[in-house]
This record gives C-alpha cells, sequence and structure tokens, in this order.
C-alpha cells in the first residue's frame, strides 16, 4: 500500500523523561507507545524523522513562478539545507540581528521511507514514509551571496521546521498550502498548482543520488513568502495533514565580522518583498 492509500494514520515524535518518543494523538492528548498519556499542549516536540539530507525545489507553484515573471519552467532545480537547520513544532526561528528579510515559506515535506535509487515516477509513492506541513525559512538579506546555492539563505540553523508530526493515509494531491501570520492567511495554494509534482520530484532527484530513510524533500511553496519580524507567529497548514507552529524571535548577530554581510539591495528587496525574480538572479 502506498502512502496515498489507507485510512489516515499519523505519529508525532516528542521528548519523554529526556528521551525520544513516538506517541499518536488521541483527541487533546498524546499517546505513548507505553500506554503514557501526554497532554498535546505540554508536549516537547521533536522532528518526525531523522535525516541524511534535506533536498528542496526552486520555484515549483506556477502562482510564484508568475509572481516572479519567470520563464516557463522546463526542468526542476533544487537546493540543500544541511540537517542542523533542521526544527520542530512550537519551535522557535532566530533571526540574527543584522538580518531584516526573515521570510516564510509554507511547503509540504516528503519524508523517505525506503532506500530510492533509480525509482519510476509512478513507484515513488511507494518508497514514501509520509508528509509533514514544513516552513523553508530564508533569510533572503544574504541572497546577493549565495545566489540560488542558498547554503547561508535557507542553510542557518533552526531554518527548517517539520512537524507536528508525519502522516500517511492522505492524497496530498488533493491537498491545499496555507500559512498563516498572526492568524492571517498569507500564502494559499493546492498541490495541483505544482509544475513538478512530488513523485516527479523524487524519481528526478534518486536517479542520481540516493535517498535514505527519513530524508526531506521540500516540495515547493506557493505566492506571497514574504518577512517575519520577531513576535511574529507563523503558522503552515496543510489539508489532511496538520498545522505548524512556530514563533519568531531576533538573537544577537555573529560575534565576527567575517565573510559576506547582510544585504540591502534591489535583488533582495525583489525577492523577500515579491517582484522580478529572474532579471534579479540575471543580474
Amino acid at each position: 500500500m502506498n502512502v496515498l492509500e489507507g485510512d489516515r494514520f499519523e505519529q508525532r515524535r516528542i521528548l519523554l523523561d529526556g528521551r525520544p518518543e513516538w506517541t499518536t494523538v488521541d483527541g487533546e492528548h498524546l499517546l505513548a507507545m507505553d500506554g503514557r498519556r501526554i497532554l498535546e499542549s505540554e508536549a516537547v516536540y521533536l522532528p518526525p524523522c531523522e535525516p541524511t539530507k534535506i533536498l528542496c525545489i526552486h520555484l515549483n507553484y506556477d502562482s510564484r513562478r508568475v509572481e516572479f515573471r519567470a520563464k516557463p519552467l522546463v526542468t526542476p532545480t533544487y537546493f540543500q539545507k544541511p540537517t542542523t537547520a533542521l526544527n520542530t513544532h512550537r519551535g522557535v526561528l532566530n533571526r540574527p540581528a543584522n538580518c531584516r528579510y526573515l521570510n516564510y515559506e509554507g511547503e509540504i515535506a516528503a519524508i523517505i521511507g525506503r532506500p530510492m535509487k533509480n525509482v519510476a515516477p509512478e513507484d515513488a509513492w511507494d518508497c514514501i514514509a509520509g508528509f509533514a506541513p514544513a516552513n523553508d525559512v530564508g533569510a533572503q538579506d544574504y541572497r546577493d551571496t549565495d545566489a540560488g546555492g542558498m547554503t547561508r539563505v535557507k542553510g542557518m540553523d533552526g531554518f527548517c521546521p517539520i512537524g507536528p508530526g508525519i502522516v500517511r493515509g492522505v492524497d496530498v494531491r488533493e491537498s491545499t498550502v496555507r500559512t498563516y501570520l498572526n492568524g492571517e492567511v498569507v500564502q494559499e495554494g493546492p498541490v495541483s498548482e505544482m509544475v513538478f509534482p512530488i513523485n516527479y520530484q523524487l524519481a528526478d532527484l534518486c536517479r542520481h543520488i540516493t535517498l535514505l530513510p527519513g530524508d526531506i524533500i521540500l516540495t515547493g511553496t506557493p505566492a506571497n513568502s514574504r518577512p517575519m519580524q520577531p513576535g511574529d507567529l507563523v503558522e503552515v497548514a496543510v489539508t489532511g495533514l496538520g498545522r505548524l507552529s512556530n514563533t519568531v524571535a531576533d538573537i544577537p548577530e555573529p560575534a565576527h565580522d567575517v565573510g559576506h554581510q547582510p544585504t540591502d539591495t534591489d535583488a533582495v528587496r525583489r525577492v523577500a518583498l515579491g517582484g522580478d525574480w529572474w532579471d534579479a538572479q540575471s543580474g
């Protein structure tokens, strides 16, 4: 049975008595495998997987392509987040004090369930453990130096919150991704709007890269990614998968003045605030 079929089933991973524990949802409680019940509101969440890599697609919703006035896409391009970017449901998104463009990007995370290499698109669904809401957070202040690589833009510590849990038995092809900022909808896009479907992305990547259990594929965000501010509550809700919540806080800027510094240029603002992405990337 592939990940889209069967009854909905969700597991959440929490920290309980200092140890990781898998739980299921039972009303206002989480039920541990040993029978203990924990109030959901008091749970300390962990990411629902332990990836060896986090791979992400650029510009995969047509609304985002139109927003940036980019050319029609012929083939997908990708970037990678380090695993230290992992964050959790109810985790804090830390914005360095010398950055101002910390953008949300609500997405669906596909979590690999078994090794994938040279898998056909029609067979990719059989290799997915489940799905989760995710936020592909980015400090767009580093656009001028990272370009399409996104190493610092998208790779800072905590810039990949995912959860609350991992879900099977939901046909995400019929889902909608919505991002809320302080309770207001700021992004909305049906999965049917994806230029490259989820199973296509996995088949494309695993031609040359072995995907391993726990690996995360971030599958794209709709239009209207915009900056967040310290104190904001950002939530990513995906039909059938749940709602991921995080708050934003400021932290001190790096202690040492080394390397490229954050910038506030026209190219940065075009991406952070919405604009002509194609021209910004080409010069």
